[in-house]
């Protein structure tokens, strides 16, 4: 049976310097579209590429039937053209060469892809998510009998009972543009191409083989997932050789649109975990300028001299790189842990800059006040006392450059 033949699409923006590879696999039905929300935040870090299902957004029909190794296959063909892209813009000099290890997350069928991947191509893979998926997903039967159900009345006959297993309760509701796109995608998919997965779904059963699995596996399941329920994850996690098992509370099959920006913090935490010091550091960096803004960034660097450029290099690396990149708390409770602390050793410097990059992680001016009015429960009246005043020369501060800005750009009076 031929290799079937997938088209990818560059989800993240073209940057200088060379990203780690992540490649996004999709749910049956769906397109790239499933990952856009999440590649956003994934593209920080990495040069994020997903790719299409035959007969699925980009991708042409399927013209046979095919394996879950063959379909696999396909995406290593995908990942050489994109890899060969690389090299060709960044030139001859670039430090990474065609058949790097890449990264990879897919859901549901995706997901199972990534696994026949860990076993195929071991040494093309660095590590894999495998996202609201298992080692084996229902039954051959079920999926033998969708497959008749689709060549006979089309991919439409899937919408109504998609729209059931792929979104946790309400989500419809709160979301509707989102989850109607992707309903949108499932109508359009060809119709011959679904039934063609559907049958190596029936086909496919890694079970007995996970054992072998070596590279680092993260197992994400939603909580309300019918479809690969969290035990199926849990038995992923179990069963490969490094696994970890993580439950996205509140959320259906389709983990990537539903929570994207809970996927992508457990994805960015898992694959922190697996960088060099050099891709801790460019992680790193990114999270600070995105936190602290350009200037500040630039201006630390810039001072950096022969006493205190190792330093710099610490605190990109391990502050940025190694804690406020890790998946279990978001940006906003960072900042809330960062002034505390700064309040109860007395850093007014670290606070002020702290304060400021509080506002840009979300929090409001309320917010920090009600931090600063526990810090004074907890580490002492005194220094408290001291942060209000340094946040209120901050606010100052931030006040007069927001009229400096609105004076330049006002227009000239007649």
């Amino acid at each position: 049976m031929p290799v079937p033949v997938l088209t990818a699409t560059h989800l993240s923006p073209p940057r200088d310097g060379w990203r780690p590879l992540l490649v996004l696999g999709p749910s049956l039905g769906t397109s790239t579209r499933l990952w856009t929300a999440c590649a956003t935040l994934l593209a920080e870090t990495h040069d994020v590429v997903a790719w299409d299902l035959p007969g699925h957004g980009r991708s042409a029909p399927a013209t046979a039937p095919f394996s879950m190794a063959e379909l696999a296959a396909g995406v290593l063909d995908v990942v050489d053209r994109v890899e060969a892209d690389r090299s060709d813009a960044s030139g001859t000099t670039s430090p990474a060469p065609r058949r790097r290890a890449f990264r990879y997350a897919g859901d549901s069928v995706g997901g199972a892809v990534g696994l026949q991947l860990l076993l195929d191509a071991p040494d093309r893979v660095e590590a894999a998510a495998v996202v609201c998926s298992g080692a084996r997903i229902g039954d051959e039967q079920g999926w033998r009998q969708r497959a008749t159900l689709v060549r006979r009345c089309g991919t439409p006959v899937m919408v109504e009972p998609s729209a059931r297993r792929w979104f946790a309760p309400g989500f419809l509701e709160r979301e509707p543009t989102a989850g109607s796109a992707l309903l949108h995608d499932l109508q359009e998919a060809d119709a011959e191409s679904y039934a063609l997965v559907c049958e190596a779904l029936a086909q496919f059963d890694l079970t007995g083989r996970l054992a072998q699995v070596r590279p680092p596996v993260l197992a994400l399941s939603g909580s309300e997932d019918p479809v690969a329920t969290p035990e199926l994850g849990r038995r992923v996690a179990d069963g490969v050789a490094d696994g970890r098992f993580v439950l996205l509370d509140g959320v259906g099959h389709l983990a990537p649109a539903e929570a994207p920006e809970r996927t992508a913090s457990a994805l960015l935490g898992f694959f922190a975990g697996l960088q060099t010091l050099g891709e801790l550091h460019r992680s790193g960096m990114a999270v600070r300028r995105a936190v602290l803004g350009d200037a500040h960034v630039d201006r630390a660097t810039s001072a950096a001299d022969d006493t205190t450029r190792d330093f710099q290099e610490l605190i990109t690396r391990f502050a940025w790189g190694s804690i406020w990149t890790r998946p279990g708390l978001d940006r906003r409770s960072r900042s809330m842990i960062t002034l505390t602390a700064l309040v109860a050793h007395g850093h007014w410097e670290e606070l002020a800059m702290h304060v400021r990059a509080a506002l840009t992680n979300g929090l409001t001016r309320a917010e920090v006040a009600e931090v600063l009015l526990q810090s004074a429960i907890y580490c002492g009246v005194p220094a408290a006392n001291s942060a209000f005043r340094t946040a209120q020369e901050v606010f100052r501060s931030m006040d007069a450059e927001r009229a400096d800005q609105d004076v330049d750009a006002a227009p000239p009076t007649a």
